[in-house]
């Protein structure tokens, strides 16, 4: 299919920038040009705020179930329009082609869940203390528009579970979306549109990030701050809205520790976690990446991996049967060359894999290291690539102290079928999200975020839609 050109989207209108800019779209399979995407200026950030808060004003007043009805039905047409969104995805992201469409179907089950969460927003009543005759009230509001950075690893996903809490709460919502990435988003924005939002409630945007990060979050109309990201521009984020006291949502980095125990079913641990780790070629903040495996089974561990990676098959994502796709941009792959040969030069033996595959294109080969020094650059920078290190452990409180040691804190998986490893565990890994003999399985219902360096809020379940309340007091005498 064709690629489609991508426009900014702002009071319910698709639009050019106001001067004409715009950006190239690349293939990542291929590195040529694909198509374009406008370049919001100043002028167009700024019609953009003033549609976002007359949208706030509209939908505010809205009533749940009103508001259900038409997420409901952008959840429906992202569930028709999956097919046509898919080659999309995988032409500007590189994903395959299996993966894009699950992606744009998993959208549509997040925007249900929202839709139905948006009626369980309660307040209280809560008896006075000192006179019967007075009546206290805890309301919750929402916020007010909401000003949302995405990245380019999952161009959907990344959005709509921003989207799904904002307008579940009564929301409106100006995206700044990635440019690699620009019709995922735009696709995403689309169905809402076409399924009768009211103008200004979503507003979609692309451009210079600083420059628009640094005229939107000090913005006296956005009341809140959401971004998913690397952690050091989530810092530099935080902190420019703490400066005008905006509510933050901070999704940053990950390191994951794979803690397998000496009793572990590894040919689970390494079908669950090798497709966790090799998923997206490795751009992914939950992916597995530093495998910590009982001395006693290490090597098992270690063969068996290798040979998972090696029957992957690497290329471009829309060729039938591909199940790994290339890097999102030749930056990844320097960075991927920097962990190897960092990694071999202080000790690490590679099984299979690390090296650039063709001159075409970014892809990588699916890696396997073993005894991966802790001193590498490996098991301290997050790899966000298609790279897996092992190292053995002798106790369990070992490989907890390690999974540990970093300031990370996102995402976890371990692999055991004792009780009492299981309960060790899961109160002693300092991650937001923990999953143990399976694979990583994120869904609406539940807390999506991380602890320490890894952000702070959700962006699934009950948790994500109080970050787009406030809540007040209410008190009312009888007299």
């Amino acid at each position: 299919m064709t690629y489609p050109n991508t426009q900014l989207f702002i009071n319910g209108q698709w639009q050019d920038a106001t001067d004409g800019r715009t950006l190239a779209v690349f293939n990542p399979a291929t590195g040529k040009e694909i198509g374009r995407v406008a370049h919001a200026g100043k002028a167009d950030l700024d019609r953009a705020l003033e549609a976002a808060q007359k949208g706030f004003e509209t939908w505010r007043d809205m009533t749940a179930a009103d508001r259900s009805k038409i997420m409901r039905k952008a959840a429906g047409l992202m569930r028709e329009r999956a097919a046509e969104i898919a080659p999309m995805l995988t032409q500007e992201q590189g994903k395959p082609l299996a993966e894009a469409k699950g992606e744009a179907m998993a959208a549509a089950d997040i925007i249900e869940w929202f839709a139905e969460e948006g009626f369980r927003i309660y307040g209280r009543i809560v008896p006075s203390r000192f006179n019967l005759a007075v009546r206290q009230m805890v309301i919750k509001d929402p916020v007010g528009p909401v000003a949302a950075f995405t990245p380019w690893n999952f161009p959907i996903n990344q959005v709509v579970r921003k989207v799904g809490a904002a307008l579940a709460a009564g929301c409106s919502m100006l995206v700044k979306a990635p440019e690699e990435t620009p019709a995922g988003p735009a696709a995403l924005i689309r169905a809402f549109a076409d399924a009768g939002l009211p103008p200004g409630v979503l507003g979609l945007v692309y451009g210079n990030p600083a420059e628009i990060s640094s005229y939107l979050i000090p913005h006296p109309v956005i009341r809140k701050i959401t971004f998913t990201g690397s952690t050091p521009v989530g810092k530099q984020l935080a902190a420019m809205a703490g400066q005008h006291m905006k509510r933050v949502t901070m999704e940053l980095g990950g390191h994951a520790p794979v803690i397998v125990c000496e009793d572990a079913d590894v040919a689970l641990a390494v079908k669950s976690a090798g497709a966790a780790k090799f998923r997206n070629a490795g751009q992914v903040c939950i992916a597995p990446t530093r495998f910590l495996v009982h001395e006693s089974i290490k090597n098992e561990f270690a063969q068996a991996m290798t040979k998972y990676a090696q029957g992957l098959k690497v290329g471009e994502g829309l060729t039938e049967g591909t199940t790994m796709g290339p890097l999102a941009n030749p930056r990844r792959l320097t960075a991927m060359a920097e962990f190897h040969d960092d990694a071999v030069k202080k000790g690490a033996q590679v099984l299979t894999g690390g090296k650039r595959i063709g001159d075409a294109g970014n892809f990588w080969e699916p890696t396997v290291m073993v005894d991966v020094p802790l001193e590498a650059k490996f098991f301290n920078d997050e790899p966000f690539g298609p790279v897996a290190g092992i190292r053995a452990f002798n106790k369990l409180e070992e490989a907890i102290a390690e999974a540990n040691r970093l300031s990370f804190g996102l995402a976890g998986y371990a692999f055991t079928k004792s009780l009492k490893n299981a309960d060790l565990l899961a109160r002693k890994v300092e991650v937001g999200m923990l999953w143990m003999n399976m694979p990583a399985m994120p869904s609406a219902e539940m807390p999506f975020g991380g602890i320490k360096d890894s952000g702070y809020g959700s962006e699934g379940g009950p948790e994500a839609i109080d970050a787009y309340l406030n809540a007040r007091s209410v008190s009312i005498a009888n007299v």
